[in-house]
């Protein structure tokens, strides 16, 4: 177990137990998963574009990554039914909790003019996504070897039921989020 999931279990748990009034230890929210999507649009005219999302990815998250497929064919675009146009990753139990701790501690007070992360990006069902510019932020990310920047959606997956519940987990988890 590493020191996030422990802090969770030792005392954020309880915490959230009295702070929400939740009589059962098993209904307090926790993460579910964490979903990373590095959309590569440019992958129609270079295919190599998406290769080299994918190991960046793979950087990342220290796992391997999916390709999205584009649900339906767009004329405009030029896309096709079926084509690679993203990658993605699903981390879950230790891997997700890494990486939310790298997240919080090592990654968003890199970003430039950095106020904290917006309150109001919860979905409605206990979710929040959070978007990144591009991936030079990562530690893990060599600069000099980057060809362009790409921006990365992060999906935080909770079992709240409410976006109150969702903001209480995440905030006593350590997500900085902006004073409104």
């Amino acid at each position: 177990m590493n020191r996030l999931q422990e802090k969770y279990k030792n005392e954020i748990l309880a915490e959230l137990r009295e702070e929400l009034g939740i009589p059962n230890s098993m209904a307090v929210p926790r993460l579910e998963k964490i979903v990373v999507n590095m959309g590569v649009g440019d992958a129609l005219q270079n295919i190599k574009l998406l290769d080299t999302a994918k190991a960046e990815l793979s950087l990342i998250t220290g796992q391997a990554p999916a390709i999205g497929r584009a649900k339906k064919s767009i004329s405009s675009f030029k896309l096709r039914q079926g084509q690679a146009i993203a990658c993605y990753v699903t981390l879950r139990r230790k891997k997700m909790y890494e990486f939310f701790d790298r997240l919080v501690n090592i990654v968003l007070p890199r970003v430039r003019d950095f106020r904290g992360v917006p309150p109001g990006a919860f979905d409605g069902r206990g979710n929040y996504t959070l978007g990144l510019r591009d991936q030079l932020v990562f530690p893990e990310i060599d600069y000099t070897k980057v060809d362009r920047p790409r921006g990365m959606n992060i999906t935080i997956v909770t079992t709240a039921k409410t976006d109150g519940n969702a903001h209480a987990l995440l905030k006593k988890l350590g997500m900085p989020f902006r004073e409104s």
